[in-house]
């Protein structure tokens, strides 16, 4: 009786945990075949609301230079509208020489204050010291370094081609060197401090299937942050980075999410019930940037809700377990005697 009511049971569990947020056919871009469902999985993300509001005092950056790598869009394009916002003078850098121009002129225009921008491309070291060149002639060297061009997409690793797995190591992190490179050896010869900050992604030190060559490319970015805060806060350069989990942007999701399922899966595995949003991300990454954080040193910060200790943990998808199904788990362990 005992063993078949135990079996039973972890039948029912399994069949519980194994719950899908979406249906197998929920495949269109925000399609939400079980919104009920949905709203009890994330209703607690009320009491975790978004301040998207820059956090930091006016003119907190007002006589700052920030240059920013992949700056037109996305989370490079939202901390550049943060940091002009704050008082900083901003220059965002991109291959898109349309899409900067764009931003440059939406974020001066509403903010007041200069956006530059300079077309490029951080594979190509030559290309990045004629930049800089440029930037140190016109507006000096900048106060504050952002990394944040990247290259991902999803893929079975048995699908990764060599091309493809090198192009995203040359965008994520040996762009990064070759930005950090440069721009140091020029602070260090001018005897001119500086902070810098990457931004790195939440699977950088598990590693992940499907995106092994970012996973690569970003435990990278990790070890230069964490090297060079050691090596160079004797020339007065900090070095921190942000870890994300999921921030909507369109480029991201794009060719991450092409479906729009997985995140709908996903806030399930977020304690905080929802995803991120740009803001959250630009008011971290501020701060980082600030005075305000300067004994912060060598830090790789995760923002994401708290959904890395929850997938990581054995036991967490127990979440999902109902009250009578703990009363009779608890009756079956209670029923076990100790040795």
């Amino acid at each position: 009786m005992a063993a078949s009511y135990t079996s039973a049971f972890r039948n029912l569990l399994q069949r519980q945990l194994s719950k899908s947020v979406c249906p197998a056919n929920a495949s269109q871009r925000g399609f939400k075949a079980d919104k009920t469902y949905l709203a009890k999985v994330t209703d607690h993300a009320k009491y975790f609301p978004a301040k998207t509001t820059p956090m930091l005092p006016p003119e907190t950056f007002k006589g700052k230079l920030a240059f920013i790598t992949g700056g037109a869009t996305g989370l490079g394009k939202g901390l550049a509208l943060n940091l002009s916002q704050l008082g900083a003078k901003v220059i965002i850098a991109s291959r898109s020489a349309d899409k900067l121009k764009k931003t440059a002129e939406e974020i001066s225009n509403s903010t007041g204050n200069e956006v530059a921008d300079y077309r490029l491309d951080v594979r190509d070291p030559a290309a990045i010291k004629s930049v800089f060149d440029a930037i140190e002639s016109s507006h000096g060297l900048p106060d504050i370094v952002v990394n944040n061009a990247a290259g991902n997409f999803i893929t079975p690793t048995e699908r990764l081609s060599a091309n493809a797995f090198t192009t995203v190591i040359n965008i994520v992190l040996n762009g990064t060197a070759y930005i950090t490179l440069d721009v140091g050896k020029r602070l260090i010869k001018a005897k001119k401090g500086a902070v810098f900050l990457a931004v790195s992604a939440d699977y950088a030190d598990s590693g992940s299937g499907f995106v092994v060559h970012s996973a690569c490319a970003k435990a990278g970015v990790e070890a230069l942050t964490r090297s060079l805060a050691a090596e160079w806060a004797r020339y007065g350069m900090r070095f921190n980075a942000i870890s994300p989990g999921p921030v909507e942007t369109k480029g991201a999701f794009s060719r991450l999410d092409p479906t729009g399922q997985f995140m709908d899966k996903f806030v399930e595995k977020v304690p905080a019930g929802r995803i991120g949003e740009v803001g959250e991300f630009t008011n971290l990454a501020t701060y980082l940037l600030s005075d305000y954080s300067s004994w912060v040193n060598g830090q790789v910060i995760r923002l994401n809700g708290g959904e890395y200790p929850c997938t990581a943990g054995l036991f967490n998808e127990l979440k999902q377990v109902t009250d009578d199904q703990w009363n009779a788990l608890e009756a079956m362990i209670k029923s076990v005697k100790g040795s």
